[in-house]
């Protein structure tokens, strides 16, 4: 993992790296010369992020010392465990189990480690030290070598009490092994809270528990910890890394402490506290109806707003159930015209599994005035497929959408309902952009995220106006794929998992995008031509999977600017830079939410230094935000989901909103 490069300059090892990866040779990381076991030091370990430290978390290990850390039931750290190449090693027998000196109750806990071929070790949390060995106390993560160990309990299991369960959804019953080999780097994450306690691997949902319910007590009665009266009674205690006897080390250790109620910090470093109002109070949408005929609930789901480049003043909203209005963008509109209705062609996102589908991308070409040119991407309604394709619109007002003016641009296989993005947009260069996530399910399980030989989990740029030989559009010469072998060139980037939305900035012509995390991150990034964003071998700046890069393919992965993580929400949506001057608090500012939180926050970018300068809460209302519109003179606006169909908001500051 590196450091961002130079915006909108491809990476010279890039393009070689994407089509070859596999585990990297261990023989080329730094070897602990008194164990043999593979410490690699790389950059980033044993820090924290900006989004991290604002939102509580604390460093354990500095890479340097073993400040706060003591051995069990002794004063001090053996010898034995030392600082090698910014990691806590166990360096031979007798360096006895470590554990924090600090004790924790509620709480979030974050590690790397590396076993050697054969290990056992394992992470103890709520240990107390009455007892002759902390796992009488302290229930225990399971570490080991999966492959060649000789515990049936493995690695990321808790010991003899809970180990990874399939969703009840999910068709493969294969207990999930996300370990990568002995001698690379795995992570735990692990919370303990009265809501709910989770383990996963590698990035990967293992199990959940609930510490003292019926159920725990059940396991642990069948357990050999029933033994041990005070097994798991403290609620509180020290944190446990153990000496097994066997070659470890550990990295990257980040608590956060959590209240009862799970709540964390946000992530910020101001609040803007301005407000939302209705930007359209009296407007009704044609032929909307909030009902269906079976009398089931059809909430207005708007998923796109934006303009076109002619000087008609007209906006255009999307919803996810297949319709496009226009409207006058003037604060007093009421009316709308219905300028497309592709109700009965696209899946319906209301049904069993398909929130993720329908109709997910609207846009007007660049010369759309003259040629009356609009591009959708959705769903197909029977097909497991996502079409791309332009209708025309009429020239007099109000233009209508011929219905049997579809040219369909492209047809995209989707193997799974979810993930199927959506976003399109047109560049500052004219092409089209279209973001696509991986093809959904889990876990990535076809490993679409890092194959350039599909078009899933990337932004494609095409040429809608040069059609090329064989296809309903072109291929842009500087594409960073084109006529490399098994890839296909209208990728732009790559390495997204699910990406919800991608925008450009019309001062800058950045492109911003927001990838939607699956157990633990989610992420914002700058895309860049020919860049490699990481996913399925990273989510957000953090391992995922067991799946290892070659080395040329780990050094190019690119950074998101922003992660936070899912404490503080869990379905990032991306939105837009604010350009309008009507509030000068937004200024320049990087406007996005999280639909499942609520939230909404605004991040400022020095672009110069590469880096967020800041990131501030906007309102401290809760407001599901689908999706985030554009109107001319630099305005974004919220975009939300309505039985009344009430869903499109501007900001404003408090007091005008007070006013009215």
């Amino acid at each position: 993992m590196t450091k961002r490069p130079p915006l909108f300059v491809l990476m010279p090892c890039f393009l070689f790296a994407a089509l070859n990866y596999q585990a990297v040779n261990s023989s080329a990381l730094f070897a602990n010369p008194a164990t043999g076991l593979q410490t690699n030091s790389e950059p980033h370990q044993n820090q924290l992020t900006r989004s991290e430290s604002l939102s509580g978390w604390k460093l354990l290990f500095d890479g340097e010392t073993t400040d706060g850390w003591r051995n069990f039931n002794k004063p001090d750290v053996s010898d034995r465990w030392q600082v090698k190449g910014g990691a806590l090693v166990w360096t031979g027998k007798g360096a006895g189990d470590l554990i924090t000196k600090e004790k924790y109750q509620n709480f979030e806990l974050s590690l790397e480690y590396k076993i050697s071929e054969e290990g056992n070790s394992g992470v103890m949390f709520h240990v107390t030290e009455e007892t002759d060995k902390p796992y009488q106390t302290g229930p225990e993560i399971q570490i080991q070598d999966n492959a060649k160990g000789h515990d049936a309990q493995k690695s990321g299991w808790l010991y003899q009490l809970y180990k990874p369960v399939p969703p009840r959804w999910s068709k493969d019953k294969t207990i999930l092994d996300m370990t990568r080999p002995a001698g690379q780097w795995n992570q735990i994450y692990l919370r303990i809270s009265p809501g709910g306690c989770q383990v996963c691997v590698n990035g990967a949902a293992y199990y959940q528990f609930k510490l003292g319910n019926q159920d725990w007590n059940e396991r642990v009665a069948k357990s050999k910890f029933a033994d041990w009266p005070l097994f798991a009674k403290a609620g509180e205690g020290h944190l446990c890394l153990q000496d097994h006897g066997d070659e470890v080390a550990f990295r990257d250790i980040k608590v956060r402490r959590l209240p009862d109620d799970g709540t964390v910090p946000q992530p910020i470093d101001a609040e803007l506290d301005l407000s939302t109002e209705l930007a359209f109070p009296n407007l009704k949408w044609q032929d909307w109806e909030p009902f269906d005929d079976a009398g089931k609930m059809k909430p207005l789901r708007l998923v796109e707003l934006n303009y076109a480049s002619d000087d008609s003043n007209l906006l255009y909203a999307t919803s996810q159930c297949g319709s496009v209005w226009s409207f006058e963008n003037k604060p007093d509109v009421t009316q709308s015209t219905l300028v497309l209705n592709l109700r009965d062609e696209v899946a319906d996102w209301q049904a069993s599994g398909g929130n993720e589908q329908g109709l997910l991308g609207f846009a007007t070409h660049p010369n759309f005035k003259d040629n009356g040119y609009a591009y959708v991407y959705y769903s197909h309604r029977d097909k497991k497929r996502s079409i791309l394709s332009r209708f025309t619109l009429s020239k007099d007002q109000p233009r209508i959408a011929d219905p049997d003016s579809e040219t369909i641009l492209m047809s995209i296989d989707q193997p799974y309902r979810n993930h199927n993005g959506g976003s399109i947009e047109f560049g500052p260069d004219g092409y089209l952009y279209v973001g696509l996530g991986d093809g959904g399910l889990r876990n990535d399980p076809h490993g679409n995220g890092q194959n350039p030989n599909t078009l899933l989990g990337s932004i494609l740029r095409i040429d809608v106006d040069d059609v090329a030989s064989g296809k309903a559009y072109g291929i842009p010469s500087d594409n960073p794929f084109v006529g490399m072998p098994n890839t296909k060139p209208e990728i732009y980037a790559y390495g997204l998992r699910n990406p919800w939305k991608i925008a450009f900035d019309e001062t800058t012509s950045m492109l911003w995008c927001a990838d939607v995390g699956q157990e633990l991150w989610e992420e914002i990034d700058l895309i860049e031509k020919g860049g490699n964003y990481g996913w399925s071998f990273r989510e957000g700046a953090h391992l995922f999977g067991s799946q290892l890069p070659d080395q040329a393919t780990a050094d190019s992965l690119i950074e998101p600017i922003w992660q936070y993580d899912h404490q503080l929400g869990k379905s990032i949506t991306g939105g837009r830079v604010y350009r309008s001057d009507r509030l000068p608090a937004l200024s320049g500012k990087y406007l996005y939410a999280d639909y499942v939180a609520g939230t909404v926050w605004a991040l400022t970018y020095d672009s110069e230094k590469e880096v967020v300068a800041k990131n501030e809460r906007v309102t401290q209302k809760n407001i599901p935000v689908l999706a985030f519109g554009k109107a001319p003179g630099g305005e974004v606006l919220l975009l939300t989901n309505s039985p009344r169909g009430e869903s499109i908001y501007r900001f404003v500051a408090k007091e005008s909103a007070q006013d009215r």
